[in-house]
Order: structure tokens, then C-alpha cells, then sequence
């Protein structure tokens, strides 16, 4: 077969079916609690869309085609960048996940995801704007290859990432060149993960390298051998041994990650197909490697249907580039760049892979007496290519054979007295394309999970709390503080050089300038203590950053040219020096340090971008520099900038139209590029760029306040300043630090800047300067009494950072009256009652009189459904899950469920009561199956004691005694011991409550005082717990803006188990005591409301 030696690129528009995503909410979400991916769940500045469209329609998205002999890939810049198909033409096989349908989940970090294809994650994972548009564009190379460039600056933290994707002609393979860059002036974390998804069924399994004998989870917090699992993992009981390489024998969802490998691939088969997938990366900078599964179980089968119609179950196979576990986090330090390559290419015949390049895949195959099999496949034409095996030096058998992507080659061999000793390769023209030896598994130990980290005061030195706080920074921990390591350490040794700089460099990211410099001060004093010359000038470079924010120009120079006597600071010292330098108009000066820069950092674009800029002041020739820096960075929009000012691209043609489409719509690019000529005092460019900008964003107009104001005319700067004052404020949510400086010199240009006040508090609170924030946004809607917005930011301060309940009603309930079409606030309002104490009735009261707006979001919604179960409500509340659809978040799955089965539990009461029994037989057995309009599937770990007890108890009375026996013995089973459950989404240990009335059932007493004796044991010694968030928390996806208190409910969940097992014993009065204490401080615990209502009804359900 010849398909023609050519790679084509080719732009579309392509029409899928799809399922919208609403709009982003436009409230600013401060979410500080939030553990995702193992991470830092925070959102701010990043708009949050928290609905599904359930209506498909065909979507005109753009798309990307890369084709050659042997592949066609599809890449869709619309929707994060991804590759959404790879398909292999010789054999009609998708091996990567094709999904014919975009249908988002509530997923992402901001909401929307899409499975299929390959995701490109950084600078985290799930990548914040997979859902989102990027920065694209295509070429085709001088060597016949075709290459699309995907990238974007991330909003959060500034840093850039750029991919290269690429076909070459007569390859049958994607190359993927990575290139991460941090534009910042200070030090930011990343990791990469390419996040390729493939089709699963029961003949499938996932390539691992042979050496993989043990995989981790989430940030090392469990183990497991591998693939034979021998344990328990994800409270899954693997005892009998399972292999977890098989996506059928994995039930319940899980990731797994290698431990640790020598060799550079990891992929899957499909052996009904005789075809699969590999990934293909030099272990040294790719460590990753990673599967993930929703299980095969009814959980993942629901997952699969909200992610998909029709093309089934898929799992990820994750690869990490210079990172190894998630969340493994690396660092890039200011205008630094790392770049890396990746291959993924589709494999067929050999099965279980000995060892793979991106030229050839090897299995070798000693099982058979007598026999060595080898199966090599290639991705591409080999021309009398050599498979040799040898034991130690002989050769055992050679064969000379052509090779092609086309067919796997399997060749059998005569086996030499010890066969496990065989070497295979394959050369081509004197080239070695692969090599493998005959895997072999030796008995190694399995390493230990990691241990949490300990309280500061428990850390021995400072040497471990500066590292400790430096790991809590650099991994984003979602729940630990850095600074309490920092201030403990600081405690012991005010001295200390790295903690006052990690410290300083802390306070500067909050936008504490002046306190910085203190620290970088301190830090520095004791740097020259003995020598004015230190070993490392990061202090002096962070030292002249915090002056520079600060105003102190000359001060800020001084640090920075004391940063470049050393190696390591000189490129980001000289650059910053050029800046300063360009401001003054001394371009000849600039000019000298921006050479110095690049001399050590030649890849920095930001240095890049001010030479052009100053060459094109002096009128000089700057045709090579921008020719050579697009072909650096063909994304680059200052160096697309200065080629639309040098009349025309790198290559000569086109100008600021081509500039225009590059940069799109959003603000974003706009407001980042802007501020490189800020800085330099490139004021008029400045304003070009901002001018551009065809979305009218506040932010985008203060800018340009900013910089007339800079430029002299203030005139003009209060002009656009007042501009920006009338703008919506909807999703305008500043996050960077020179912003500061640009509204409060808005604030202080204008006499009143009541906007102006609100976004400062937002940025400010988003830095952790909540009494600050507060102080703005009190200005703002004293400014602006109108601001609903204003007051909805002002309650959640008060509330999570003044603990005055009262003052954070009365301004939610402001925001609600001023806009009262906007169903997050009533959702708010709702989440604060809750917190309040507030009673069932009058929260549902509430929320009937919205009932439009109530059924509009899912989260209000099943807050509505909670209320009138607690109220009662059974048969409405049941009709209310049956008819909406939900869409939950993963990992906030359980909230619907539980609610559907609180429904049915007392429906099937209320018919006992009744002698309804068979009815109430057919109501309890719908608990044990969720219906689609859930959302999501049942987990095998969810108990169901409390309906086989009262399927039991229906049973009995119906006279079915035998099944009433077998529904008490299934009541009996389960978990034991009770555990914690200081989260919404950990399973309470009251079904263990039903366990012992399951034995009282059937006439064992003494085994019935157990459960009850371990409930009350249970809440007793853990009631005074001093509790905290988990250290190794993966998913907290709770996203209320009002803070939990984690200890109160540890001590309402412990008083719970204690009146549980005293009503079990016959304590009622006790009980019931407990319960009421219980109930005034939570009006809504679902548990204590239906447990009283039980001993006030004479405990009906004791059998």
C-alpha cells in the first residue's frame, strides 16, 4: 500500500455535535480550602462555568488537520489545544480516544472538560483553560514536516507553554516539542502532563515497561505491586491478586502512577484488535507515567455517559515530563525556558512491549520451550533492516527483512540453553533502532507511602522549615500554610538568609512590597556578614524587584546590577536593568544590558521583544533578530508585534492585521504584552496595544489610564480611568501585581473610583491581604451603593475572616435585593443560612418563593431537594431527582445519590407504616441502583445496611420470613469500625448503626451491642480530636464561599455515633438529648432529623 511521501497541514471548519457550556459565572470565586489533582483547587482570576447544556446541537469549531502516508490528526485550538483524533491508515484504527461528540463534564478546574484525544495539562493538571481557546498557528518546514503551534500565557501565575506538534513524511509517529516559558520576574512552579486518552473493553491492558514492580497514587499517599495487586487500594480489596493492568478487573475509579522506571514508554492493547497505543519520551526529563480509570463498575459506566453517547469507556494514560507524580511540581526561574520532545505513535502485533524508541517497538517472547519469538513493529519504511539475537556475544539467528508501519514482523528463533539471557535488536544501515533483553521480574521491596508533613514546631531545624515551606509553595498545597513554616522558622533564627527571602519573595507575591524589602534586606545583611560578595545573588535581584514596585528607581538599579556579578541572576539582573534603562530613554545603555542578557539566556523573549523595541528606536536594522526570534517562538505576540511595526512579518508579508489575529479577542494577551512597554516606557505602544483590543474590558481602559498618566497626560489618563468606572464589572477579576499599582493610581487620579476600590479588593483578597480587601470594597459600595457585587464580596469576608455572621447575612442579603435575578446569590445566601442555623422551614420557604431561579443551577437545586426531605417532602423530593438531570462535579459525587435514597428510605417507611409492604419492598430495593438522572453511579463501598434492615424489617411483616433473614444478614455486613467523615464526600459510620439493629433482628443480641458499643467508643475518643484537613487531600471540590469549620463538624459527626449507639442500647432519653443539641446547632443534619423523629415515633424501626 503507498499513500505518497507527503505531509499536508490544512485548515477547516468542522461541524461536531456538542454540548454547550453556559456562560462563565461572572462573580469573582475565592476559594481557599479547595484540594484538585492533589493541588490547590483555587480559581481567582479564572471565570468558573458551573453548567452543562443537556441539548445537542452541531457546533462549528476550527480545526487543524496534519496528515502523511501513515496518520491523520485532528487538532482543535477552540478547545484548549488538543488533539482531538489520531487515526492510523494502515489499519483504520483511532488509537488514540476519538469521541464523536464534545460533551463537557463538570470536570476541570474551572468547570468544563472533554474526553478523548490528547490534552496538553500545564502549568497544572487538568489545565486551567482546557475548555478554552489558545494561541495557534501552523508552518511547513524545510524538511517536508508540517508543524501546529498551540500555546497560551496562563492567567494565574504568567507563565507560557507552547507545543509543536508535528508529522514528518514517512513517519508513523506525532511529535510533540514542548517549550515552557516563565515570562515572570519571580520563580513559578509547573508540571507537564500530555494526557492521551485510549479506548478500553475486556480485551484490553495497559503497557507498562517491565521494570514498573510497584505504582503510587496522588502525591505518594498509598502503594501497590504492580500489576499484580495484592492489597487493598482505593478501598478496593485486591487480596486474591488482580491484575490492575486490566481496565475489566478495575472496578471503582483510580489512578496509579509508576514509582519509578528506566525505560521511555507507556502505552495500551487492544488484543481483539491486535493494536494499540505507545508514548515514547527519554525517562530522564519524562519520568510520568500514569493511568486513570472511572472503573468498570457502574460508577465509571455513568461517567462514561456524561462524557460521551456513543463511543464507550476509555482510560488515560498520563505522561510527566519533568515531573513524576502528581502533583510533582518543577520549577522555572525568572525568563527561564525548558524545552523537551514527545512522541506518541500508534503500535500493532507485538502486544506486551520489552522495549520501544520512537523508531521501533520490540517485544521478545521466551514462554514457548525451544523457542524465541521477537515481533517488532516500526513507524517507518526500512529498507533490509537486521533482527539479531544474541546470548552475550553470539549470535543466536539474524534475519534480514524490509520493514514497515504497515505490518508487525514476528519471527521465531531457536532458544539457547538459557533463553532468559537473549538480547534482541533491530539495525537498519549500520543504525540501531531498538534493543531489548528478555524482561524478567526479580523480588524487589515495595516502596513506603509517603508521610505527611509535620506541624511547624514538630520540624527539628530551620533547614526543614525552609524546605517544608518551600514545598508546600512549590507543589500549590491546598490546605497547609507556607507561612506558618516560614514565621516558625523565622521565630528560631531571624537571621536565616533562605527564610527571609522565601519569606520575602512570599510577601512580594501577595503584593507586600515594603515588608519584602525588609526581609530581602535582612536576608542580604546576613549574606555579607564577612564579604560584600555573596555566593548567590538571588536577594540582591528580589531585593531590587520589591524596590522597583515600591518607586524606588535608583535603589531598584543598584540591587539589580549587584545581581548580575552572579551567574545565576546576571540575565534576569541585566534584563530588568535594560528596562530601567529604556525608561530613562538611555536606549544606547539599554541596549549594552539587553546583550548581556541574552549572552546567557539567548531564548528569553522578553529580552527578545525590548532589543527589537530599542533597535526600531534608534532606527536600526532588526530584520534577523525578528526573523530568528519566530523561529524561536512563532507565538511570541511582543516579537508579532515589533514584525507588524517593522511593516511586515519575519518573512516579509503581511502586518498589524495578521498581529491582530494572532492576539485575538480576549484582553488577556493585550493587557500582558502592554505591560513589557510600560515598563520600558514605551508609553505610545503602550497605548497601541491596549487601543486594539476589541473587547471593552475595565481593566484594558485602566491600563491605558495608567499609562497616559505615566506619559504625562493626565487629561487623557482620567478620561479613560472614568471610562473604566462605567464599564460592567462582570469577569473582570485582576490578579497581577503591577495592577496594584495601576488602580491605585486610578484611585488616587480620580476623586471618587468606587470600581476602581472594588477590583483592588478583589486582587488584594485573592493575594491573602483580607483586611485590606475588605477596607477597598467597603470604600466601593459606600461609593457605589449599587454594587451588588460589592456586598456579595464584602459577606464572604466578613464571615470567613471576621467571624461576624450577622454582618455577612445583612450583605448577602443586600446583594440579593439588588440583583435578585442571580441564582448564585440566593445559592450563597442559602449555603450562610446554613451555616447560621437557620431553620428547614424558613430556608425552604425562601427558596419556593425562586423556584425559576432554584431549578436553573443543580447545586441550589438539590439544596431544595435536601430541604424537603428534611422537611418531609419525600414524594416531591423523589419527583424533583427523577425529572432533572444533574451534573456533578467529580469528586462531589454522593450529594444527589444520597439524597434519592433518603427519599426512597422514608417513602418505604411512611408505607410500612401504612402495611404498604410490598410497596415499601419495591422502594428500598430502588435505592440499591441510581437511575441516569443522577448524574452519577454507585460505588461499590456504599453501604446499604439501613435499606436491607428495613427491607428486612417489610419482609417479616409480610410474612416473606425467608427474605426477610437474607435482607438482615446482608444489613450485618460491611465495614466494622467507624471512621472519620469531616467531609461532605467521606461515607458517615452510621450505617453501622443498622448493623447492629440487623442483629437484634435476628435474635443475637450480644453480636447487636457491638456496633452500638463501637459508635459511642468512637465518638467519645474522637470528640476532642484536633482535627485538620487532609495533608494528602486529592479532591476537595467543594466550592462554598463560606468557609467549613471542620471542627465543629468533627465534634457534631462524633456527638451523632454517640446518640446512634445509644439508641441501639435503649438509651433513648440520652439520644434524643444529643440529638436536639445536635439539631440546634444544625438545623439540617439529615441523620440526627430522621434518628429523633424514629425514638419520638417509639422507634419504629426495631424489629
Amino acid at each position: 500500500m503507498s499513500y505518497g511521501n507527503i505531509v499536508s497541514v490544512r485548515e477547516e471548519s468542522v461541524t461536531i455535535p456538542a454540548y454547550k457550556g453556559y456562560p462563565p459565572e461572572k462573580s469573582p470565586l475565592f476559594i481557599e480550602k479547595r484540594a484538585y489533582q492533589g493541588s490547590t483547587g483555587k480559581v481567582y482570576p479564572l471565570p468558573v462555568t458551573e453548567k452543562i447544556s443537556d441539548k445537542k446541537e452541531d457546533v462549528v469549531y476550527r480545526a487543524i488537520f496534519l496528515e502523511n502516508e501513515y496518520l491523520l490528526v485532528m487538532i482543535l485550538p477552540e478547545i484548549g489545544g488538543r488533539i482531538q483524533r489520531a487515526y492510523d491508515k494502515t489499519n483504520g484504527y483511532d488509537f488514540i480516544y476519538y469521541n464523536h461528540v464534545i460533551k463537557p463534564a463538570l470536570v476541570g478546574l474551572t468547570g468544563p472538560w472533554i474526553s478523548g484525544g490528547i490534552e496538553l495539562n500545564w502549568p497544572q493538571h487538568h489545565r486551567p483553560t482546557t475548555f478554552s481557546p489558545v494561541d495557534s498557528c501552523y508552518t511547513r518546514n524545510p524538511d517536508g514536516s508540517c508543524s501546529v503551534f498551540v500555546g497560551e500565557t496562563d492567567k494565574m501565575y504568567g507563565t507560557k507553554g507552547m507545543a509543536k506538534i508535528s508529522l514528518y513524511p514517512g513517519k508513523a509517529y506525532i511529535e510533540i516539542k514542548g517549550q515552557l516559558y516563565n515570562p515572570t520576574d519571580v520563580p513559578q512552579t509547573f508540571l507537564w502532563w500530555a494526557n492521551p486518552a485510549v479506548p478500553v473493553n475486556d480485551h484490553t491492558y495497559s503497557v507498562f515497561p517491565p521494570d514498573v514492580h510497584a505504582v503510587m497514587d496522588h502525591g505518594r499517599r498509598a502503594v501497590s505491586t504492580f500489576p499484580i495487586a495484592i492489597g487493598e487500594y482505593y478501598k478496593a480489596d485486591y487480596s486474591a491478586g488482580v491484575d490492575i493492568s486490566r481496565y475489566k478487573n478495575i472496578k471503582v475509579p483510580t489512578s496509579y502512577m509508576a514509582d519509578h522506571s528506566d525505560f521511555d514508554f507507556i502505552g495500551n492493547y487492544d488484543e481483539s484488535l491486535h493494536a494499540g497505543m505507545l508514548h515514547v519520551a527519554d525517562h530522564h526529563i519524562a519520568p510520568g507515567k500514569k493511568q486513570w480509570t472511572w472503573g468498570s463498575g457502574d460508577f465509571g459506566c455513568s461517567w462514561d455517559r456524561n462524557l460521551t453517547d456513543a463511543d464507550g469507556p476509555y482510560i488515560e494514560l498520563m505522561t510527566g515530563v519533568f515531573t513524576e507524580n502528581q502533583p510533582d511540581f518543577s520549577w522555572l526561574k525568572p525568563y527561564e525556558e525548558k524545552t523537551f520532545e514527545q512522541y506518541f505513535l500508534p503500535y500493532k502485533g507485538v502486544g506486551h512491549v520489552s522495549n520501544a524508541t520512537k523508531e521501533a517497538v520490540l517485544g521478545i517472547d521466551v514462554s514457548e520451550p525451544g523457542k524465541v519469538v521477537v515481533r517488532v513493529y516500526v513507524t517507518g519504511e526500512y529498507q533490509d533492516a537486521q533482527i539479531r539475537i544474541t546470548e552475550g556475544n553470539r549470535v543466536i539467528g539474524e534475519k534480514t527483512t524490509d520493514l514497515s508501519p504497515e505490518t508487525c514482523l514476528a519471527e521465531e528463533f531457536p532458544a539457547p540453553e538459557q533463553p532468559e539471557k537473549c538480547h534482541a535488536s533491530v539495525f537498519c544501515g549500520g543504525r540501531l533502532l531498538a534493543e531489548c533483553g528478555v524482561p524478567q521480574r526479580k523480588p524487589e521491596p515495595v516502596p513506603h507511602p509517603a508521610e505527611p508533613l509535620k506541624d511547624p514546631v514538630d520540624l527539628k531545624s530551620t533547614e526543614e522549615l525552609y524546605l517544608a515551606a518551600t514545598h508546600l509553595e512549590q507543589y500549590r498545597h491546598a490546605t497547609y500554610r507556607p507561612e506558618d513554616y516560614y514565621l516558625e522558622g523565622l521565630r528560631r533564627d531571624p537571621t536565616d538568609i533562605r527564610l527571609n527571602n522565601g519569606y520575602g519573595l512570599f510577601q512580594f507575591r501577595r503584593g507586600n512590597f515594603r515588608e519584602s524589602i525588609r526581609l530581602f534586606q535582612a536576608a542580604i545583611r546576613k549574606q555579607t556578614w564577612k564579604n560584600p560578595n555573596p555566593y548567590y545573588g538571588e536577594c540582591y535581584f528580589n531585593l531590587g524587584l520589591a524596590l522597583e514596585k515600591s518607586g524606588d528607581e535608583k535603589g531598584a538599579y543598584d540591587a539589580f546590577y549587584k545581581a548580575t556579578w552572579n551567574s545565576e541572576t546576571s540575565s534576569a539582573g541585566f534584563t530588568r536593568l535594560a528596562f530601567l534603562s529604556a525608561r530613562k530613554k538611555q536606549y544606547d545603555q539599554a541596549l549594552k544590558f539587553v546583550e548581556k542578557a541574552l549572552r546567557n539566556n539567548g531564548h528569553s523573549m522578553k529580552a527578545r521583544t525590548l532589543k527589537a523595541a530599542l533597535l526600531r528606536k534608534i532606527g536600526a536594522d532588526r530584520r534577523s533578530l525578528l526573523k530568528e526570534s519566530h523561529s524561536i517562538d512563532p507565538l511570541d505576540m511582543g516579537t508579532l508585534y515589533e514584525c507588524a511595526q517593522n511593516g511586515g512579518d519575519s518573512q516579509g508579508t503581511g502586518a498589524f492585521s495578521s498581529w491582530l489575529h494572532m492576539m485575538r479577542t480576549p484582553p488577556h494577551n493585550y493587557l500582558v504584552l502592554s505591560l513589557d512597554y510600560l515598563r520600558a516606557g514605551f508609553y505610545e505602544d503602550a497605548l497601541f496595544i491596549l487601543k486594539s483590543c476589541p473587547d471593552p474590558n475595565p481593566m484594558v481602559f485602566y491600563y491605558m489610564g495608567y499609562a497616559a498618566h505615566l506619559n504625562g497626560n493626565d487629561f487623557s489618563a482620567g478620561k479613560c480611568c472614568r471610562k473604566a468606572e462605567q464599564l460592567p464589572e462582570d469577569g473582570c477579576f485582576p490578579n497581577k501585581l503591577d495592577e496594584i499599582l495601576i488602580l491605585n493610581d486610578c484611585i488616587g487620579l480620580l476623586p471618587h473610583a468606587p470600581m476602581a476600590e472594588y477590583y483592588l479588593g478583589n486582587l488584594l483578597y485573592d493575594k491573602e491581604q483580607y483586611a485590606k480587601a475588605t477596607v477597598h470594597w467597603e470604600k466601593a459600595v459606600a461609593g457605589k451603593p449599587s454594587l451588588a457585587m460589592g456586598f456579595r464580596n464584602l459577606s464572604i469576608a466578613y464571615y470567613n475572616k471576621e467571624q461576624n455572621g450577622k454582618k455577612a447575612k445583612k450583605a448577602i442579603g443586600q446583594a440579593c435585593l439588588l440583583d435578585p435575578e442571580y441564582p448564585r446569590f440566593w445559592l450563597e445566601r442559602d449555603q450562610l443560612a446554613a451555616k447560621s442555623g437557620d431553620s428547614v422551614e424558613s430556608r425552604l420557604s425562601v427558596l419556593r418563593q425562586r423556584l425559576d431561579l432554584v431549578q436553573s443551577r443543580d447545586d441550589l437545586y438539590l439544596r431544595y431537594i435536601m430541604l424537603l426531605n428534611c422537611c418531609g417532602e419525600y414524594e416531591k423530593a423523589l419527583d424533583g431527582l427523577l425529572h432533572h438531570k444533574f451534573h456533578p462535579w467529580e469528586g462531589g459525587e454522593g450529594r444527589v445519590s444520597a439524597q434519592y435514597r433518603f427519599s426512597l428510605i422514608h417513602l418505604a417507611k411512611q408505607a410500612m407504616a401504612l402495611q404498604e409492604y410490598e410497596k415499601a419492598i419495591g422502594l428500598l430495593k430502588r435505592t440499591l441502583h441510581y437511575p441516569d438522572s443522577l448524574g452519577e453511579g454507585k460505588l461499590p463501598n456504599v453501604p446499604d445496611n439501613q435499606a436491607y434492615y428495613y427491607m428486612g424489617f417489610a419482609c417479616r411483616r409480610g410474612n416473606r420470613k425467608k427474605q426477610a433473614e437474607e435482607s438482615f444478614r446482608l444489613a450485618t455486613l460491611g465495614e466494622k469500625e467507624p471512621g472519620p467523615a469531616l467531609y461532605y464526600n467521606e461515607q458517615p459510620s452510621d450505617f453501622i448503626y443498622y448493623q447492629g439493629l440487623a442483629w437484634e433482628a435476628l435474635g443475637n443480641p450480644e453480636e447487636a451491642r457491638k456496633p452500638f458499643h463501637r459508635l459511642i467508643a468512637y465518638g467519645e475518643e474522637h470528640l476532642f480530636d484536633k482535627v485538620s484537613y487532609d495533608y494528602f487531600a486529592v479532591s476537595l471540590p467543594d466550592a462554598e464561599a463560606y468557609q467549613e469549620d471542620i471542627a465543629r463538624n468533627n465534634v457534631l459527626y462524633c456527638q451523632y455515633l454517640r446518640a446512634l449507639g445509644k439508641l441501639g442500647l435503649g438509651q433513648k432519653e440520652e439520644a434524643a438529648g444529643i440529638f436536639s443539641d445536635i439539631l440546634k446547632q444544625q438545623p439540617d443534619h439529615q441523620g440526627a432529623l430522621e434518628h429523633r423523629q424514629d425514638d419520638e415515633e417509639g422507634g419504629e424501626g426495631k424489629v
